[in-house]
């Protein structure tokens, strides 16, 4: 679908398209914004949408994609923050390039005056029991070295 001199909005239809795995509208003219229905695209590995007229804010919909793996929003007109979350915390500032409204991370340009770029939070899920699971392993193979050692 790249490279095919599409005009006008994209349709929000398109979300509804819920087993595609790859979106490539790039090198087109599409104006407006991109659909919070794509984030009804629960397959989708890889969207570029780059080199288009899009404007508006990136919805926080897409932070939904957890297969997402590929990213390209690149020269359009979009503005304001970028979502944080999930799949968004590991795309680079390549994939924002040519939107002089967006900010926050993984730009270096901060939201408001003065203000730096949010840094992504990771969460670490802490299971207590994982430590004692260890020791159980430690000791079960120490004591199958000593039983190996003085049987052999």
């Amino acid at each position: 679908m790249s490279c095919n001199k599409f005009e006008g909005n994209i349709p929000e239809i398109v979300g509804n398209l819920t087993s595609l795995q790859v979106l490539n509208f790039s090198h087109n003219k599409l104006t407006g914004p991109i659909p919070s229905s794509f984030g009804n695209l629960t397959a989708l590995e890889s969207l570029d949408l780059s080199s288009n007229r899009l404007t508006g804010r990136i919805p926080m919909q897409l932070t939904d994609l957890n297969f997402l793996e590929v990213l390209n929003l690149s020269e359009n007109q979009l503005v304001g923050l970028i979502p944080l979350g999930k799949q968004f915390n590991t795309f680079p500032s390549d994939s924002y390039v040519g939107n002089s409204g967006l900010c926050g991370f993984p730009l270096s340009k901060g939201c408001g005056p003065d203000e730096p770029p949010a840094s992504p939070v990771f969460h670490e899920e802490s299971d207590s029991s994982s430590g004692l699971d260890w020791k159980f392993v430690l000791m079960g193979y120490g004591c199958g070295m000593v039983f190996g050692f003085s049987a052999g």
